[in-house]
């Protein structure tokens, strides 16, 4: 008769265990470098000189990883980094930083790193390392932190098969001059704790019996075309719209414009099934069913979803 009493206490203390709060004074540390810290953030983004941004980018580096060294840093949530993506998962596990580095028109990388949720409250940091520029595949290539195909993340779904969670990232890849991307791909964390990029999780109906794989979705489309891409909850799906060649030339990607009509992902047996059409007609413009862009002209601004997960006392 007593395991159900030994069990609540068991429960109890665990939770503690979880329930890591920052105190006061590591609070005041780290706001002491919050204004800095929005300084060089904005240099990065804003500056239209290449020599400022890119020493900006180093200096704003090196104070966030200072910053996040301070016990529980975890439950700061950085809500003045307008241009930093800031996104927790549902289950608050870890959270993930990203943001656009432009040396140049035609030289963009996304910089960013994973902090995960540690019981004692120290760091444990993953740095992101775009390598896009080196990896033939993008779409059927796994990676790692030091090797991650670049983007800023605007949003995470968290899904659940055979007990074990998946987290989707979409995210959002200004790529050239030309053209811009953006990505669905799945994280996961291997036996070690170590961050996982790319996952066969992505369906695609080749025949009654098979269905073809990739690793990662890229939608990837001419400059300033915007075409959508989402998560839709009422739905349950990953909504994009279709895209066409205006010049009727797809394998030119620069030419890619959305047409209006949607096809999506629905999350079925541990796989993003693709959903060639969800609509049965082309929706009327400014009455589309998914979000606005993730980027406006000249704003960089991501969607509600950023404090999607946050700790409860992370405000």
């Amino acid at each position: 008769m007593k395991k159900p009493f030994l069990l609540i206490v068991a429960f109890i203390v665990t939770t503690s265990c979880f329930a890591q709060h920052i105190s006061p004074a590591e609070k005041t540390f780290i706001q002491s470098k919050e204004d800095s810290l929005v300084h060089y953030a904005n240099l990065v983004a804003y500056s239209p000189h290449p020599q400022d941004r890119f020493s900006g980018d180093s200096i704003f580096t090196r104070m966030l990883v200072k910053a996040l060294r301070m016990p529980h840093s975890f439950y700061y949530s950085f809500d003045s980094l307008q241009t930093v993506s800031i996104l927790y998962p549902p289950d608050s596990s870890f959270r993930i930083f990203t943001w656009i580095m432009q040396l140049d028109d035609d030289v963009i990388f996304q910089h960013g790193a994973i902090q995960m949720n540690t019981l004692d409250g120290s760091l444990k940091l993953f740095p992101l390392i775009d390598r896009s520029n080196t990896i033939d595949n993008l779409t059927d290539t796994v990676t790692d932190n030091r090797n991650w195909i670049g983007a800023v993340y605007y949003k995470i779904i968290e899904t659940q098969f055979n007990n074990h969670s998946y987290y989707t990232l979409l995210g959002y890849d200004e790529d050239n001059t030309r053209c811009t991307r953006k990505i669905i791909e799945v994280l996961g964390f291997n036996e070690h704790n170590q961050p996982v990029f790319g996952a066969a999780n992505f369906a695609f109906e080749k025949s009654f019996i098979t269905r073809s794989t990739m690793k990662r979705y890229i939608m990837e489309y001419k400059k300033d075309a915007s075409p959508k891409l989402n998560y839709d909850p009422e739905l349950g799906m990953i909504v994009l719209e279709h895209l066409e060649s205006e010049s009727g030339e797809p394998k030119k990607p620069w030419t890619m414009v959305p047409d209006g009509d949607y096809e999506g992902f629905k999350w079925e047996g541990g796989q993003w099934v693709h959903v060639d059409k969800i609509f049965n007609q082309i929706t009327p413009e400014g009455q589309e069913p998914v979000p606005a862009p993730v980027k406006e002209t000249n704003k960089i601004q991501f969607d509600d979803s950023k404090n999607s997960g946050t700790p409860a006392d992370s405000k």
